[in-house]
C-alpha cells in the first residue's frame, strides 16, 4: 500500500505532457492492490514511441486499446531514473552484489557477495627449545635456542549468499551460504624440529591451504506473532559463539542449530548439536580432507535483554562436550602428533564434560559491563597423569568493566581459571575450554594471548598456552588437541584504555599481570621444584587506522612485551636474553 501511495504522488507530480493534454474532467485515478492504473484519453497524434520516451521514473506507460495507461513500478530500481545508478564496486550505496536488489527478474531473491583480504606480518620472540637431535647453530648446547621468528600470512575470504525473502520487516525465508577461504603463510625460525618433525629441515616453511569456513542452509520455519518473532533452523558448517566474548567456544563447526526469538526479541535462544572439524595447523582453516572429529558438542542457551536491569543482556547456557577420540592417533601436517598429546602416560583418552554458564553484557548507568562465569563437571575416562579415571570439577570467571569519557574509554579486566592443585588424586580441577578465542584485556594484541609458548621439558610438542588463547591448558595444539583438565590455571588482573584520537584513528594500551593458579602439575611434569606462580607482566599498545572513517579498510599496528616473572623465568631459566619477549604485528584488512 505504501508503494502504491508513493507512486500516486509521483504520477501526480508529472507534467501533463507525459499523459498528453488532458482535460481535468477526463482524467481519473484508480487504485488497486497490485498496481496503479491511470485512465485517460491521450491526444490522437501522440505516438506510442513518444509515450515510452517520456515515461519518467522508470515507470512504463503502456498504451492500450481504449486509451488505458497502466503504470508498472519497479521499486528497487526507481531511483535510477533520477540519476542514482548502481556501481558494482561501491558497497555503501544500492548494489545488486550486496543484496540490495533482487536478481533473475524476481521480487524477493537476492545475492550477497563479501570479500575480505587479511594480511599479517608478525615478528616475535619466544622460548624455542633446541631440537632433540641437533640445533641449527653450531656450538649451541643450551636447552633453548634462537628465539627469533617471523610470520607472513595472507588470507582471502569470499562469502556468497543466495537469500529469499524481503527482509525489511521480517526474517528471510531461506539462505544458502558458501564461504571459501585461501591462505598462504611463511614462517622463519632458526631452530630444528620446530617447523617440521624431520630434523633435516629447518629455517623456513611456506604453506598454502584452501577450505570452506561456512557451507550451510538456513530455513525460516515460522513467524510467531505480528512482530515477526521467529523460529529458524541452520544446517551445515556454521560459525557459533557460546558467549559474548568467546571464552568457551568460538568456532566454525559442522552441525544443526535451531534458533529464534520471543516477546518482541526480548528473548533469543539456541539449541544445537555440533561435531568439530579438524583444522589445518598452519593456517587455522577447516581441514575438510579429514573425517569429522569424534568430538561432539550439544549446547542450549537463552538470552534475555534488559535483565537484570535496562541496558544489560543476560545469557544462561548449558554445553556438553563428549569427546571419544581414543581410537586412533592424529598427526598434523608438519608431522607432529596431536592426539593423544605426548604428556603423562601417552595413552589415548576420552572425556565427557558439561559446562554451566552465565554471561552478562551491556551497560549499567555509565558503566560498561561484560563477563562470564562457568562451572565444569564431568569425567575424564583416562587421566594421563594417573592412568585412571578422574572427576572433572573446575570453574572460570572473567569480568571487564569500562567507563567512557567523551573520546576515551578506561578498562579494568580480571580473569580466574582454576588450576589442579594435586594432579595425582582422582579430581581434575584445571579449567579448560573447548575452543576459546577470548576478547578481553587487549585480546590478540596481548603477547600472552597472541603467542604459543612451548612447554619445554614437560612433554613433547606441548604448548604452555595456545595461539589466540588465554588458558595455560598444556595441549598439543589449540586447533587439533584435546582439552586437558590437570592444567595449572590462570589469574589475570589488567587495566587498559582506548583513545579515539580522531574519527579514523584509535590508540589502545593494555597492562596485565599474570599468575598460574597452581604449579603442582608443571612441577611433576618437569620434575622441577621451586616453580613460582608469577608469570609476568604483559604490556601492549596498538594503533588502529581507518582511512575514510570506514570499516572496509583497516590498518592495525601493535607491539607487546612479556616481562617474565619468577615462575616464567624458572621454567625457562636457560633462555638467552630472557629479560623480555616481544611480539610485533602489522595487520591490514580490506573488505567488500
Amino acid at each position: 500500500m505504501v508503494n502504491n501511495l508513493l507512486l500516486i504522488a509521483l504520477v501526480m507530480l508529472l507534467p501533463d505532457r507525459a499523459f498528453g493534454a488532458l482535460d481535468p474532467d477526463q482524467k481519473s485515478l484508480e487504485i488497486s492492490d497490485d498496481s496503479v492504473v491511470v485512465t485517460a484519453n491521450p491526444r490522437p497524434n501522440r505516438s506510442r514511441q513518444n509515450l515510452d520516451r517520456l515515461a519518467p521514473l522508470d515507470i512504463r506507460l503502456l498504451q492500450r486499446e481504449g486509451g488505458l495507461l497502466e503504470a508498472l513500478p519497479d521499486r528497487w530500481r526507481i531511483v535510477e531514473s533520477i540519476g542514482v545508478n548502481e556501481r558494482w564496486w561501491d558497497p555503501y550505496n544500492q548494489n545488486t552484489l550486496k543484496g540490495d536488489r533482487p536478481i533473475l527478474g524476481s521480487k524477493d531473491l537476492f545475492f550477497a557477495l563479501g570479500l575480505v583480504s587479511d594480511t599479517v606480518i608478525e615478528p616475535r620472540t619466544f622460548p624455542i627449545p633446541v631440537g632433540i637431535q641437533t640445533t641449527g647453530n653450531a656450538g649451541q648446547y643450551d636447552l633453548h635456542g634462537d628465539g627469533q621468528s617471523n610470520i607472513f600470512s595472507q588470507t582471502i575470504i569470499a562469502s556468497l549468499s543466495v537469500i529469499k525473502g524481503s527482509t525489511t520487516f521480517k526474517p528471510q525465508d531461506w539462505e544458502y551460504r558458501l564461504t571459501p577461504a585461501f591462505n598462504f603463510n611463511r614462517v622463519d625460525i632458526n631452530e630444528r624440529r620446530i617447523l617440521y618433525v624431520q630434523p633435516s629441515k629447518f629455517g623456513k616453511r611456506s604453506r598454502n591451504f584452501g577450505s570452506l569456513q561456512e557451507a550451510f542452509y538456513d530455513y525460516h520455519i515460522r513467524n510467531v506473532g505480528s512482530r515477526y518473532d521467529f523460529d529458524s533452523v541452520r544446517i551445515g558448517i556454521q560459525p557459533f559463539s557460546s558467549d559474548f566474548r568467546g571464552f568457551l567456544l568460538q568456532d566454525s563447526l559442522m552441525g544443526v542449530r535451531l534458533f529464534g526469538n520471543r516477546d518482541n526479541n526480548r528473548y533469543q535462544y539456541n539449541l544445537a548439536y555440533f561435531r568439530r572439524l579438524d583444522k589445518d595447523v598452519n593456517s587455522g582453516l577447516n581441514d575438510l580432507s579429514t573425517p569429522l572429529r569424534r568430538d561432539h558438542i550439544l549446547t542450549a542457551n537463552l538470552y534475555r535483554q534488559d535483565f537484570p536491569s535496562p541496558g544489560l543482556t543476560s545469557q544462561v547456557s548449558i554445553t556438553a562436550n563428549v569427546n571419544e577420540e581414543d581410537r586412533r592417533p592424529a598427526i598434523d601436517a608438519n608431522g607432529f602428533p596431536t592426539r593423544p598429546a605426548l604428556i603423562g602416560d601417552l595413552r589415548p583418552r576420552r572425556y565427557h564434560v558439561t559446562y554451566l554458564g552465565y554471561s552478562l553484557d551491556g551497560r549499567y548507568g555509565r558503566l560498561n559491563v561484560s563477563g562470564s562465569a562457568y562451572a565444569a563437571f564431568g569425567r575424564d575416562k583416562n587421566n594421563p597423569m594417573t592412568s585412571r579415571p578422574s572427576k572433572i570439577r573446575s570453574h572460570f570467571l572473567a569480568l571487564e568493566l569500562s567507563v567512557d569519557n567523551d573520546w576515551q574509554r578506561y578498562r579494568l579486566s580480571g580473569v580466574y581459571a582454576s588450576g589442579d592443585d594435586n594432579v595425582f588424586d582422582d579430581k581434575a580441577s584445571g579449567f579448560d575450554a573447548i575452543f576459546e578465542n577470548p576478547l578481553i584485556a587487549g585480546a590478540d594484541t596481548s603477547y600472552w594471548m597472541r603467542q604459543t609458548i612451548p612447554f619445554v621439558g614437560g612433554g613433547r610438542g606441548i604448548g604452555l598456552n595456545g595461539r589466540n588463547g588465554l588458558l595455560p591448558s598444556l595441549r598439543s595444539s589449540k586447533e587439533q588437541g584435546q582439552s586437558f583438565f590437570s592444567n595449572p590455571g590462570l589469574m589475570l588482573l589488567g587495566m587498559g584504555a582506548d583513545f579515539d584520537l580522531t574519527p579514523s584513528l584509535r590508540w589502545s594500551v593494555n597492562y596485565n599481570h599474570l599468575w598460574f593458579d597452581e604449579v603442582d602439575g608443571m612441577s611433576q611434569l618437569r620434575m622441577q621444584s621451586g616453580i613460582a606462580r608469577k608469570i609476568g607482566v604483559d604490556a601492549s599498545t596498538s594503533l588502529i587506522y581507518r582511512p575514510g572513517f570506514i570499516q572496509n579498510f583497516v590498518i592495525r599496528f601493535s607491539y607487546a612485551e612479556l616481562r617474565p616473572g619468577a615462575g616464567f623465568s624458572r621454567l625457562f631459566d636457560s633462555t638467552r636474553d630472557d629479560d623480555r619477549f616481544y611480539s610485533g604485528l602489522l595487520n591490514v584488512v580490506i573488505s567488500y
